[in-house]
């Protein structure tokens, strides 16, 4: 596979509002491994190789155990999550799979018992943001395999 787009050489505005986004949301109070458990999710939805091993190898330098990684795709019957995290997945999916409907009321419910509003708008952005990425990346058939994460800190 070759890259055809390289977005921070043809359009390095809009990546790095990109990034002023991600500094947002690094900054807002969500737990970093929430979000990236959330960002994994997503881009497993939206087939994003590339976003895919960037995040399983963000989680795996935060000390996320492989266990709850390989349950992600199955994290409904999976025993591993919180019910915070649960709520999010929950969240997370509705949202990125908004073409088939509105986001369920019994899913906002859900997410609402966990969440305040500001984290649920915080919540919200991180998953439009990851969309937005898996978008960029599919797109540009971005290479995956070459990514390392920056910092190695515990989960």
């Amino acid at each position: 596979m070759e890259p055809r787009i390289d977005y921070l050489k043809s359009a390095r505005g809009a990546y790095h509002a990109m990034l002023g986004i991600e500094h947002y949301l690094q900054q807002c109070g969500l737990e970093e491994s929430l979000q990236n458990l959330i960002k994994l999710r997503v881009s497993q939805i939206n087939g994003c190789a590339y976003c895919i091993d960037m995040h399983w190898k963000d989680l795996r330098a935060a000390g996320e155990s492989e266990q709850r990684l390989y349950g992600l795709d199955a994290w409904e019957e999976s025993p591993y999550y919180t019910d915070r995290e649960r709520a999010a997945l929950a969240w997370a999916e509705a949202v990125t799979h908004i073409q088939d409907g509105h986001v369920p009321d019994e899913v906002f419910e859900r997410v609402t018992k966990l969440f305040n509003e500001k984290e649920i708008a915080d919540l919200t952005l991180a998953v439009t943001a990851i969309n937005s990425w898996n978008r960029l990346s599919i797109s540009a058939r971005t290479v995956p395999g070459t990514y390392q994460p920056a910092k190695s800190q515990g989960a």
